[in-house]
């Protein structure tokens, strides 16, 4: 895996480590995306927008993550160049972050914290279809394969369904959409330089 991608992935697996050993909630807390104004919450701090990102409790969810980073990442940063790639990760960590906010506070969802690093995943995917849209993905279930810009397309298309519809309980769709948001600006803001 190429430097940036090797770091994400290291620095994700330390962070779950770190909630598997130590003071879980303390950490939450303070790392944690929280929504303002959360009554007998810590509240919102700047630094949510990324630290959130980093944090997994299920070993399911990280392992989903790391696998979306390993996949599509080292292609991504190969094709960047480290220090873009990596502004490009952030970027997208804190669009997914921002629109979530935004949308479950237009929706009036009931607060609670966020965490995870889906948001860059789907940013990273954004950019697998967009500039490997031929190469074939094959998916997990049920294994069927297609094209990179036909799995991103649906992927979206699903997550837009099941934000809106609220189905899945529990799971940031929109910050995932955010992801792709933050993804799209960059890849814009690449396009114009």
């Amino acid at each position: 895996m190429p430097p940036v991608s090797l770091a994400l992935l290291a620095a994700n697996a330390v962070f779950f480590f770190l909630l598997q050993g130590a003071d879980q909630v303390g950490l939450l807390t303070w790392f944690a995306l929280w929504p303002p104004g959360v009554p007998g919450g810590p509240g919102f701090e700047p630094w949510q927008l990324v630290t959130y990102g980093f944090m997994h409790v299920q070993t399911v969810h990280l392992a989903f993550n790391m696998f979306a980073l390993y996949m599509f990442g080292s292609d991504i940063e190969r094709l960047f160049g480290s220090r873009f790639y990596l502004a490009y990760y952030l970027v997208c960590v804190v669009a997914a972050a921002v629109t979530h906010l935004v949308i479950t506070g237009v929706l009036g969802a009931e607060p609670a914290p966020t965490i995870g690093a889906s948001g860059a995943m789907f940013g990273l995917l954004l950019a697998f279809g967009w500039y490997f849209p031929h190469r074939r993905v094959l998916l997990l279930f049920p294994p069927i394969p297609m094209p990179a810009r036909v799995f991103v397309t649906l992927y979206g298309a699903l997550e837009l369904v099941l934000g809106v519809t609220g189905t899945q309980q529990g799971v940031a769709h929109f910050a995932h959409l955010g992801g792709m948001l933050g993804g799209w600006l960059m890849i814009e803001y690449r396009r114009r330089r």
